[in-house]
């Protein structure tokens, strides 16, 4: 139905406010930012179109869809302008001239924030109709909105998040087709879901995409089969460094008591 696409296709347009975590609120605030904009044009333009013509409707709601997502980009652009010059104005006062935050740090924090607001804002209504009055399939629709949506929001926080870090790379490196891919992929993504409720065309195909796009991210990010290999390779460690919760061996335990009860209890020599 119209609704349901409209619940899991899009989730920037006619959502309750939802609240973001503390920590990602500034990151959150500009996707909130591109979900008013957002809303708005679909707003306009459904209030000045034949609103009994259910076929252009939903060609609103496409297009809205197509609006929301190309928004999103926008503003992860702007956020990666204003992360570089707060970066440059760290690097400029500390002791050092770096930032003590890496690109990489800024590109996850921000991937994740706009997905975890975006999870947010796409399953908020989803849960608010959970609670009844209706009962979700009994029309003969599918049984499963409920569970499918929920897979559909991970996926959009993890790509989110993946996209996140290939975008601030794409922009440092100035690699645009990367930056023309993650747009791509991003409509895409929000394309599939209007394939819904026929769940098994729009789920597996997105989370296809959430793993090709989990691995390019980690590609990017400096990781490498290799690193894998050798992590799980790896022989565990030898016990030359005992852990805080460990007893040390015998000897150690000694050396440490002595140099605690010299530090501790001796007045040291004067000259």
């Amino acid at each position: 139905s119209e609704k349901e696409n409209f619940a899991t296709a899009l989730p920037p347009l006619g959502r309750e406010l939802g609240v973001s975590p503390p920590p990602h609120l500034p990151r959150a605030f500009f996707w909130l930012v591109s979900l008013l904009l957002a809303s708005l044009i679909w707003f306009v333009s459904v209030h000045l179109s034949d609103r009994e013509d259910a076929k252009l409707q939903y060609g609103l709601l496409v297009f809205g869809a197509a609006v929301s997502v190309l928004l999103q980009e926008v503003f992860r652009f702007a956020y990666f302008k204003l992360l570089k010059k707060a970066d440059e104005g760290l690097a400029m006062i500390s002791e050092d001239g770096r930032s003590p935050i890496s690109l990489r740090q800024m590109a996850y924090v921000s991937g994740l924030s706009f997905g975890i607001i975006s999870g947010v804002f796409s399953v908020i209504n989803i849960l608010a109709d959970s609670i009844g009055p209706g009962i979700v399939g009994i029309h003969g629709d599918s049984p499963y909105y409920f569970i499918t949506s929920a897979f559909l929001t991970m996926a959009l926080v993890l790509l989110h998040t993946f996209w996140g870090v290939i975008f601030f790379d794409a922009c440092e490196k100035r690699r645009y087709w990367c930056l023309g891919l993650v747009v791509a992929s991003h409509l895409l993504t929000s394309g599939l879901t209007f394939l819904n409720p026929r769940y098994e065309a729009s789920l597996v195909p997105i989370f296809i995409i959430t793993f090709i796009t989990g691995l390019w991210a980690f590609f990017t990010a400096g990781g490498s089969f290799r690193n894998i290999l050798k992590c799980l390779s790896s022989p565990r460690p030898q016990n030359n460094l005992f852990s805080p919760f460990s007893a040390p061996p015998q000897g150690k335990q000694e050396d440490d008591s002595r140099v605690m009860m010299y530090s501790a209890l001796q007045v040291p020599f004067e000259d």
